[in-house]
């Protein structure tokens, strides 16, 4: 359903069905993807929407360096083999000692590529049809989407501070500010989680 309204909000947005087809394939990131449309839309430059979906993925510099000893091959090989990283795919492959599954990596992506890049299609050729995305609540699909990991994360004292701040760093920009611009002086907020990591909420010290 994401990818679908996705689609949808693309093409209504300005883009051609062939280039919300496009962006999908390549990029295959609905938080970036949405980040991105939604600074175009309201009319931000591309260099923003492209910096503030740039962010959204930069979790995955983490993660790629995490994954790449269970790789095999030279360094263009694992490259190649990376591309199959999404965050469900990541977390399921993960053995819970710092290897991962290849084969239960890219077996749990595929059918998710293969899902987002059909629902995109749907999206952006048969969106006619769908009419009014507000109509359906397609538009909040994305708010929605951010709001349950938001939720997830404010478990922590620290992400709550950086939550606050960042909140307030954007509110305080968007009337003066271009589209995009208060995302991304917003995502400086994220630096008050350097330094000490935090226990998960009622894990108990160990010693």
């Amino acid at each position: 359903m994401l990818a679908l309204s996705f689609g949808v909000l693309a093409v209504q947005a300005g883009f051609t069905p062939v280039q919300a087809v496009l962006m999908s394939v390549l990029v295959f990131g609905g938080s970036a993807q949405f980040t991105a449309l939604t600074i175009v839309g309201a009319g931000g430059g591309i260099g923003a929407a492209v910096g503030a979906a740039t962010l959204m993925h930069s979790r995955f510099l983490a993660m790629g360096i995490a994954l790449a000893p269970s790789l095999s091959g030279g360094p263009l090989r694992r490259a190649a083999e990376g591309q199959a990283v999404v965050d469900s795919s990541w977390a399921l492959a993960s053995r819970g000692d710092g290897t991962f599954d290849r084969g239960l990596l890219f077996g749990t992506t595929l059918p998710q590529y293969i899902g987002w890049a059909v629902g995109t299609v749907l999206g952006a050729y048969g969106g006619a049809l769908v009419g009014d995305p507000e109509r359906l609540g397609l538009d909040a699909l994305f708010p929605t989407f951010f709001i349950g990991i938001l939720v997830a994360e404010l478990r922590r004292p620290r992400a709550r501070v950086a939550a606050l701040l960042g909140a307030g760093i954007a509110l305080a920009l968007v009337p003066v500010a271009p589209a995009g611009v208060p995302v991304l002086a917003a995502s400086a907020a994220a630096l008050i989680g350097l330094g000490r990591v935090e226990p998960a909420p009622g894990a108990e010290a160990s010693g």
